[in-house]
């Protein structure tokens, strides 16, 4: 087995392999599961994961506030200027849920919606905040009361079959008028997660990794009425029509992936970010 990126400065090649084949592993299981399966291993695959990768990226980012400060301020840039005082939150995947406590200075109510409890723990949590146990598919929480969902790096872990699911979800609990944000990394650019050191395609935790083709198409199946990308640029997120990704995805898909992946760069976003409207 031979590495295709450069060894991190803090892991070993003998951490990474393992790494590598326990999520591989616990992916093969999930993607084989079928929808009643799949409820128990979303309920205990992380606990299973970081058991057997103690050395784990996630668990070292949890310790670092500079990074946590920074990621922060990132996402709060897509949300901010669709958050108002009475808006209600809805954050799918809040890992540790520093932005979800971040957004409750902002947002009127906050709910997290999670498979387990991931925080790390220390500090009260805010008083209009609200963390949601779910096994992936029963939301404890009441239709048509957001006026935003966000998720971010969480649909490219959703089993292919649970996608549009996911979005159907989401779009029930969003008022009319209401908006889902959603970030997650281009498939053009990946593999994303721990594959990319051993592999060309994503085999870990990233079970479907997206194109804006791809997951426009999903965002409308699932009867979102607008979509519109968005874009970094100085900083600041801007919005740009999705049907100009698009017709880049269109032109560039066919060229052999590692020119594809240095030509996108001029024309998409690494990270893939729609706005879905209700």
């Amino acid at each position: 087995m031979k590495l295709k990126r450069k060894l991190p400065r803090d892991r070993t090649f003998d951490q990474l392999k393992n790494h590598y084949e326990v999520e591989r592993a616990l992916a093969q299981k999930l993607l084989a599961a079928s929808r009643e399966e799949r409820k128990s291993i979303y309920a205990g695959m992380y606990d299973e994961l970081f058991g057997k990768v103690p050395d784990h990226p996630r668990r070292s980012r949890t310790l670092d506030r500079k990074r946590i400060v920074a990621h922060n301020s990132k996402k709060s840039g897509l949300v901010d200027r669709f958050v108002h005082h009475d808006t209600v939150f809805v954050e799918f995947a809040p890992g540790d849920c520093t932005f979800a406590y971040h957004m409750c200075s902002r947002a009127g109510r906050v709910y997290a919606i999670d498979i387990c409890d991931q925080r790390s723990g220390g500090g009260d949590a805010p008083p209009n905040f609200s963390l949601e146990i779910y096994n992936g598919y029963d939301l404890p929480l009441e239709r048509g009361i957001a006026g935003i969902v966000f998720s971010d790096q969480f649909i490219e872990h959703l089993h292919p079959e649970d996608t549009d699911f996911h979005l159907s979800l989401a779009r029930s609990v969003l008022k009319k008028g209401g908006r889902y944000i959603l970030r997650t990394p281009h498939a053009f650019f990946g593999p994303w997660d721990i594959s990319a050191f051993f592999s060309d395609t994503p085999e870990g935790f990233h079970l479907k990794e997206w194109t804006f083709t791809e997951l426009n198409r999903a965002l409308k199946r699932s009867g979102f009425s607008k979509t519109c990308g968005m874009k970094r640029f100085s900083r600041k997120y801007k919005s740009v029509p999705v049907g100009c990704f698009i017709l880049a995805e269109l032109l560039l898909k066919n060229l052999p992936p590692p020119f594809r992946r240095k030509i996108s760069r001029l024309f998409i976003p690494m990270q893939l970010i729609i706005v879905a409207e209700k």
